[in-house]
C-alpha cells in the first residue's frame, strides 16, 4: 500500500510517499481502507520534532513511528476475529493514533465509529480529532450549560467551526472571535455574535462570558479575567508556537498559575481524550445536521507535504482533507 512516511525531523521537505506493507490487524482490530484522512496540528508537531518536550515521546533524534495522520474515514477491509461490532464493506471512521495518511489503517474496535450516512468519506474524515476536542472541552472541562454565553476565541479554525456548532446544539449563547476575512464563515455556522478581533478588542467590551474557549491561546490572564463572569471557565486548547521546547504549553501554563486561588476554573492546556462515547454523541449530532464539517480545501495523497505547509501557514478556515 501507499503510505506518507518521514524519517528525520523537519520541514513539510521530509515527508516522501512510499510502498510499504499493509497492516497486520489484531484480533480485536479492524483494517480500514482509508477514503480520506484530515491534518491537524498534531501532525505539524509530530513532523518537525518541535516542541522538543514532545521528543521523549515522538523519539529524541529522529521519529520513533515514522507515520502521520491522526482522522481516517473509509469501508471496512478486514476484521480480528474477537471483533464482533463491524463487518467488511461497513463505511466507518475513527481517531488513530498515527498512519492515517495510508491506504489502510488498523484501528481497535473500541474506537471506531459507523459513518453518519449523510456524510461524506471527506466529511467524516474532518470530524474526530478536532470534534472531540470542541466536544470535550466545552461539555466535560468547561461543563457547559444551556443558556450560558460562551466565548469561542479562534471561531473559524478546525476545532473552532466545530465549537461553534456543538455550543449552539447545547443551548448556548455563542460569540466567536475571528478575523474580517471569517465572519461570514462564522456566522454561517451559528454564532449568535461575531467579533472581528482586526476592528474590536474584544477584552475591553465589557461583555462577560460564562466559558471561554481559547483555541489562539495568545490572550494573558489579565486580559481574559476581563471578560469572564464570577465563576466562569477558561478552556486552553491551543497557543503560540514560537517556543521550541514547550510551544503551546508554555502560554497554557502561565494562565493556569496567573488563574490560582481566585474562582475561575482554567483547564490550561487542554487536550481531548479519545473514547467511543464522545464519538457517539458526535455521530448522533451529525446524523441529526446539528453539527456539519466546514471543509477549507482538499489534497490527494500525495500532496500531503503542499497540505500540511498549509496548515502550518495557520490560515486555515475549517479543516483540511487528503483524499486516498
Amino acid at each position: 500500500m501507499k503510505a506518507i512516511v518521514y524519517h528525520e525531523y523537519g520541514s513539510p521537505d521530509v515527508l516522501e510517499l512510499e510502498e510499504i506493507d499493509r497492516p497486520v490487524v489484531k484480533d480485536d482490530e479492524v483494517l480500514v481502507r482509508v477514503r480520506a484522512s484530515s491534518a491537524n496540528p498534531a501532525d505539524w508537531h509530530f513532523m518537525r520534532g518541535v516542541p522538543y518536550v514532545m521528543r521523549p515521546q515522538s523519539g529524541l533524534r529522529k521519529p520513533k513511528n515514522g507515520f502521520l495522520g491522526r482522522d481516517i474515514a473509509g469501508e471496512v477491509e478486514a476484521v480480528g476475529k474477537d471483533v464482533t461490532g463491524f463487518l467488511p464493506s461497513d463505511e466507518v471512521f475513527a481517531n488513530v493514533e498515527s498512519g492515517g495518511f495510508a491506504e489502510y489503517a488498523s484501528v481497535s474496535e473500541g474506537l471506531l465509529v459507523a459513518k453518519p450516512v449523510n456524510l461524506t468519506f471527506e466529511q467524516a474524515a474532518a470530524v474526530p480529532l478536532a470534534a472531540l476536542t470542541a466536544l470535550q472541552g466545552l461539555r466535560h472541562a468547561g461543563l457547559l450549560q444551556p443558556e450560558q454565553k460562551v466565548l469561542i476565541i479562534g471561531a473559524s479554525g478546525g476545532v473552532g467551526t466545530f465549537a461553534v456548532q456543538i455550543a449552539k446544539s447545547l443551548g448556548a449563547d455563542v460569540t466567536g472571535v475571528c478575523s474580517t476575512r471569517n465572519v461570514e464563515i462564522a456566522r454561517s455556522i451559528g454564532a449568535d455574535h461575531v467579533i472581528d478581533y482586526t476592528q474590536e478588542d474584544f477584552t475591553r467590551n465589557g461583555r462577560r462570558y460564562d466559558l471561554v474557549l481559547d483555541i489562539a491561546g495568545n490572550r494573558s490572564w489579565s486580559e481574559l479575567e476581563r471578560v469572564l463572569s464570577k465563576r466562569a471557565a477558561v478552556v486552553v486548547v491551543g497557543g503560540p508556537k514560537t517556543n521550541r521546547f514547550v510551544g503551546p504549553l508554555g502560554q497554557a501554563l502561565k494562565l493556569r498559575l496567573a488563574s490560582l486561588g481566585g474562582s475561575r476554573k482554567v483547564a490550561a492546556p487542554f487536550l481531548a481524550k479519545m473514547n467511543k462515547e464522545d464519538m457517539a454523541v458526535l455521530q448522533n449530532l451529525l446524523a441529526d445536521g446539528k453539527v456539519t464539517p466546514v471543509i477549507d480545501r482538499r489534497y490527494e495523497l500525495s500532496e500531503v507535504p503542499e497540505a500540511l505547509s498549509y496548515l502550518g501557514e495557520g490560515h486555515a478556515q475549517g479543516k483540511i482533507v487528503i483524499n486516498v
